[in-house]
Parts: C-alpha cells; sequence; structure tokens
C-alpha cells in the first residue's frame, strides 16, 4: 500500500512538472532571440531624480552613476528601445554581440546620460532590433522625439506627489494619438520610476496589454526634484 502511495505522489509531480514546461515553452515567442522579429517597441523614459535618489540611498556612487548624477540636473531620460512580443521578449539577440563603436555611444549621451548604460542596450535590446548599431540608434533618438514631455516635468524643483493616472493623462494630453492603452507608469516602494509608451515598428503609438498590466499599481508616487531644486 505505501508503495503504490509514493507511485501515485510520483506521478502526481511528474505531471506537475510537465504542465509547469509546458505552460512556460508556450509563453516564450516561436521567434525567441532571432534578430528583427517582433511585435512592437517599448521606449522606457526613465525619472533621473528617482534613479540618482535610489543610488545614494544603496551607496551607488561609481562612475556610471556620477555620469547621470553629478552636476547636469536630467529630468525624463531615455532608459532604452525595447522590441517587444505581443507574450514576453527577445534579449541579447547575438553572442557576442558585435562591439558597439565610441562614437555612437558618445553621441547618444544627451539622450541617455551613462556609457555603461548605452552600452548594455546595445547588447540586450539593439541587438534584437535587426538594424545596425547607427541605424538603431538613430530609430531610439526618432523615438524619443515622437514623445513630447509634459512642460510641468521638465524643470520640476519641487517634490511632487502624483497618482499614475494623472501621470499618464499629462502625457497623453500633450501627445496626439496616445491612448491609455499604449502606456504605462513604473514606480518602486515609493517613487515614479519609469514611464514606458508603446510604439509600432514605424514608431506610431500603439496599444500593448501586456505592458499595461505591469503598471504601478499604487495610488500615488513620488516625483524628486531635479538636481539644484
Amino acid at each position: 500500500m505505501y508503495r503504490l502511495v509514493t507511485i501515485s505522489r510520483f506521478l502526481v509531480s511528474l505531471a506537475a512538472l510537465v504542465l509547469c514546461t509546458t505552460v512556460a515553452v508556450s509563453a516564450q515567442d516561436r521567434r525567441q532571440n532571432a534578430p528583427g522579429e517582433f511585435d512592437f517597441y517599448v521606449l522606457s523614459l526613465s525619472w533621473s531624480p528617482s534613479y540618482c535618489e535610489a543610488a545614494s540611498e544603496r551607496g551607488n556612487n561609481g562612475r556610471g552613476t556620477q555620469a547621470q548624477c553629478g552636476g547636469r540636473p536630467y529630468s525624463f531620460v531615455v532608459h532604452g528601445l525595447w522590441p517587444q512580443y505581443e507574450r514576453g521578449f527577445p534579449e541579447y539577440c547575438q553572442r557576442p554581440s558585435p562591439r558597439l563603436a565610441r562614437g555612437i555611444m558618445s553621441s547618444m549621451l544627451d539622450l541617455m546620460p551613462a556609457p555603461g548604460l548605452i552600452y548594455n542596450e546595445w547588447d540586450k535590446h539593439g541587438t534584437c532590433s535587426g538594424l545596425g548599431e547607427r541605424a538603431y540608434f538613430e530609430t531610439v533618438r526618432k523615438a524619443r522625439a515622437a514623445v513630447k514631455i509634459p512642460e510641468e516635468f521638465l524643470q520640476l524643483s519641487e517634490p511632487k506627489t502624483i497618482s499614475p493616472d494623472d501621470l499618464e493623462a499629462a502625457f497623453i494630453k500633450v501627445n496626439p494619438g496616445l491612448s491609455s492603452s499604449a502606456i504605462a507608469v513604473t514606480c518602486d516602494s515609493r517613487r515614479l520610476s519609469e514611464v514606458r509608451i508603446c510604439l509600432s515598428k514605424d514608431l506610431q503609438f500603439r496599444s500593448c496589454e501586456e505592458i499595461d498590466r505591469r503598471a504601478c499599481r499604487r495610488d500615488q508616487v513620488l516625483m524628486p526634484p531635479m538636481r539644484g531644486g
């Protein structure tokens, strides 16, 4: 009897393992990590004061952090432009990735003020775009130019508490064609982290249910002021 119970438990565990494996495989896009094979982009705009405040709390004052959190005041900066599937996303589509030219990296520092970030974004996301390095970062620049930042966030000199819905509404108001289904706000335990906007391959606003589902669920988020505020 004990032997039969043990075998039954083993078979149940095996069935559960097979089910989990099947679900994991089905959740992975069939095109997984094939360069250029994706459905849309996410433009991720990081609220730089939140990043710098969190880095300071962690004692992270290395060269990479100082590049962004030094003397110049930044508001929203580009975290990245990420190829996406309708479910999931590709990453590190070429290993080793083609080496990014230093001149291209330097040309992006006005939008992405940290060399390490730019190199990492190319390795992890740019290689999945199907574009060469220069064309990819030109696309990053065009995507950023397609999104207008609301005026009230460009020179924020005092801490601001705002609901994610109101933050989304501010972006929607100044970006014709942008809808609530195409934008998501992310946060940490209390601060605004990022605004993520979904764009088609030709950089038009488009809905993205999965990105929206991963949005911040807090009633209010804090926006620390820009440096010098």
